[in-house]
């Protein structure tokens, strides 16, 4: 959800600096804005004006409630729609949309393995080669599939062919966007 609203970090507390996914941390006592908070996880406007983004687990430090993003329900769903339930959890921390709506993800496949349980294949791009979430964007991606019953293996890869262009979003990405 897009929002603004000040908050002073009352821990230190780990961040990774958008765009470039490097990891920081915020000081207890530094002001920030809450600019949004989507996929279990913040995007805030730090004091020396870069963005940055905090896990749901450590929402207490700013002011909001902590939050499992991995808790989501999948009784009665198969562990594809599932799969793709978390998928769309993810959020690149600059644009309020998830990683499938914004047509990232190009395949995900589930794999039977011979000891039991699934692995799950995904191959997804970023909307630049320079974007320095990618990596980020990937274990976001791993842990919440991880989250999904049966699961034993996640593989995630970053793939550049094709590349990403804004015929892949879906129409409520666009629509989102005001690309519409």
């Amino acid at each position: 959800m897009q929002m603004r609203k000040e908050a002073t970090v009352s821990r230190d507390v780990d961040a990774r600096e958008i765009p470039s996914g490097t990891p920081i941390t915020l000081r207890a006592g530094d002001p920030v804005v809450i600019t949004q908070s989507l996929g279990g996880s913040y995007t805030v406007l730090t004091p020396v004006g870069f963005l940055a983004r905090i896990d749901g687990k450590d929402a207490d430090a700013i002011g909001e409630a902590a939050v499992d993003a991995n808790a989501a329900s999948g009784e009665g769903k198969t562990a594809e729609e599932q799969a793709w339930d978390q998928l769309k959890t993810c959020y690149d921390p600059e644009i309020p949309v998830n990683i499938v709506d914004l047509g990232l993800v190009y395949r995900m496949d589930i794999v039977p393995l011979p000891q039991g349980g699934n692995r799950i294949d995904v191959e997804m791009t970023m909307t630049a080669p320079g974007c320095g979430m990618g990596e980020f964007l990937k274990a976001d991606a791993e842990e919440k599939l991880h989250a999904v019953p049966g699961v034993r293996e996640v593989r995630v890869e970053i793939v550049w062919e094709p590349a990403w262009d804004r015929d892949r979003m879906s129409e409520a990405a666009r629509l989102q966007l005001g690309m519409l």
